[in-house]
């Protein structure tokens, strides 16, 4: 799933708005698309934002409230525990109106270049406009596909299941890594990694690796996604999935997996801790 962040940045209620329907509008024709809106107005959960469920066959809209809360009920339902759920089902997310998601963005409204010139969004921007009829949508959309999307432990699972293959399946194994925060109790605490991947190297490389391990017998899909930019400490970085018909191929195959792409697929990681920062392989 592909996610766009929308910042408001001095436009009307209207001009956001139509800013957002055009987005989904083109969006949509790519495929499904969820709707995410946080309102910062909104701190005890009585206000009038009311839809946060599903409807069937339609898009997805969450609202949430100052900290995240669902408006309907106060369950503690955040924006990343929306897009977890999105990611399931959707092609792509919008979210509006949460400034520091680290996602790629677009700006709109009469302050937008300003915005993003001091505030410097977490994520890349992909556009500015003064008003919702500047933007080039359909660059916008073209811009976002290049971007890396959003994945999940459980919307890697979801895609395998949905393979051709699957009634033949009696397994499925998967492997998650994540940012340690220390190895021993007396280390220095390592606030986040910082990825870099090698660009027009490390997508065929690990494509190519996709081909092989499918290639098994016994082996019906692979699914495999390493996260770039910084990943904090706690944070999932990267997945294996694997679909087989039995157990063993599907453990060795996650094995073999995870192995092969630390080897074989060019991606630089960089450490912070509280005390230091430095690329990993200057130290190998």
């Amino acid at each position: 799933m592909h996610v766009l962040g929308v910042l408001d940045c001095g436009t009307d209620d209207d001009g956001l708005e139509r800013a957002v329907d055009q987005l989904v509008d083109r969006l949509s024709a790519r495929g499904r698309v969820g709707v995410v809106r946080y309102d910062a107005t909104i701190a005890d959960g009585t206000a009038a934002l009311r839809n946060a469920g599903v409807t069937p066959g339609g898009d997805v809209t969450y609202d949430l409230g100052v900290d995240g809360d669902w408006t309907a009920c106060g369950t503690g339902y955040a924006v990343g525990d929306a897009l977890e759920d999105l990611a399931i089902d959707c092609a792509f997310a919008v979210v509006v109106g949460a400034p520091s998601i680290r996602a790629p963005v677009v700006a709109v409204g009469p302050d937008a270049q300003t915005r993003v010139e001091t505030d410097e969004p977490a994520g890349p921007v992909l556009a500015t406009a003064a008003t919702p009829s500047a933007f080039e949508y359909d660059a916008v959309v073209d811009a976002l596909l290049e971007t890396e999307p959003y994945e999940t432990l459980e919307s890697l699972v979801a895609r395998v299941k949905d393979s051709p293959a699957a009634d033949r399946s009696g397994a499925i194994a998967t492997f998650t890594g994540r940012v340690r925060a220390k190895d021993a109790d007396d280390d220095a605490r390592t606030e986040y990694l910082e990825f870099e991947k090698y660009e027009g190297v490390a997508d065929e490389r690990m494509a190519a690796l996709k081909a092989d391990l499918e290639a098994r017998d016994g082996v019906y899909a692979v699914e495999l996604h390493h996260r770039t930019g910084v990943v904090r400490d706690g944070e999932d970085i990267v997945f294996v999935v694997v679909l087989a018909g039995h157990r063993e191929e599907a453990f060795r195959t996650v094995e073999d997996g995870i192995n092969r792409l630390k080897d074989e697929v060019p991606l630089f990681k960089k450490e912070v801790t509280v005390d230091e920062e430095f690329w990993v392989h200057h130290r190998s």
